[in-house]
Parts: C-alpha cells; structure tokens; sequence
C-alpha cells in the first residue's frame, strides 16, 4: 500500500538535498543555469520533439553527473587524503566525466541549434 507520509518526506529529503546543491555548489548552479537558457532556446526556435528529448537528456545527464560528482567528493573527503592517496584521483576523474558530458552537450546544443540561426 502507499504511505503518503513516506512518500511526502521523501521528497522533502529529495528537494532538501536539491536546495543545498544549489545554495552550495557553484557548478551546479552553473550548469542548472545553462540547461535553463537551452531550453528557453528550445522553446523560443520551436525545436523538434527528438531533438527535445536530446535536449532534455543531455541536460539531466550533465546534472545528474554533476550530482553524483558532489556526493563522491564528499564521501572521499570523509577519508582525506591519508586514508589513500587515490583519494584525489578519484575526485579528479569524477570532474573529468563531468566535463566529458558537459562537452558532449555542448555538442549536441550546437548541432540543434546552429540551423536556426
């Protein structure tokens, strides 16, 4: 059965842990900021649907990366450092697969987008 109270503090603790990603990290905010002039731009060009569901997914993909980037470096910097010196690489490599989709969005915007200018 469906537990309403459940339900509700469930997504309390969702938009709780949304509210302190964007009162606390930078590239969140940018990158939030970004998805929402694209998709302005996608409202005002009147893009295609198969191009807003490209729109849409490369946008949830680069903050949800983005997301789980957060949540790796605060868990590794529960460890610090002299727990292992992999510590900073991981950190690292999970900022590289933000980038990496954040350019291949980037991409994808610029393929949508330059016919209609």
């Amino acid at each position: 059965m469906l537990n309403i109270k459940r339900l509700y503090r469930s997504f309390k603790y969702a938009f709780k842990g949304l509210g302190s990603l964007i009162k606390k990290e930078q590239n969140f905010r940018i990158h939030l900021i970004a998805s929402i002039v694209v998709l302005f731009g996608a409202i005002y060009f009147n893009i295609k649907l198969w191009q807003w569901c490209l729109i849409i997914l490369m946008a949830a993909g680069v903050l949800i990366l983005e997301m789980l980037n957060t949540a790796f470096e605060r868990l590794l910097d529960i460890l610090k450092p002299r727990i292992h010196d992999y510590v900073g690489e991981i950190k690292n490599i999970m900022s590289a697969v933000v980038l990496v989709a954040a350019i291949a969005s980037v991409m994808i915007a610029l393929i949508i987008f330059i016919p209609y200018f």
